[in-house]
């Protein structure tokens, strides 16, 4: 039981710092407007693909994640 316990401590911690970035993330200036980001604009539909943006925030949670966990 204690480490279902663990596992589930760690999930909502995950749940919150998601939600908090969902929050905080439409303030930031920059993100999602990176010169990788690509917006296909035809007729009535709208294509967005942030393939930098998802580069830049996976190298960031990548170096988070190692400092916090060695």
């Amino acid at each position: 039981m204690g480490e279902l316990g663990r596992v589930l401590i760690i999930l909502g911690i995950a749940l919150v710092v998601i939600g908090g970035f969902f929050l905080i993330g439409p303030r930031i200036p920059f993100l999602g407007r990176l010169p990788g980001d690509f917006l296909i604009e035809r007729g009535r539909g709208t294509l967005y693909i942030p393939l930098a943006t998802c580069l830049v925030l996976s190298l960031v949670i990548s170096i988070l994640l190692n400092i916090f966990w060695r």
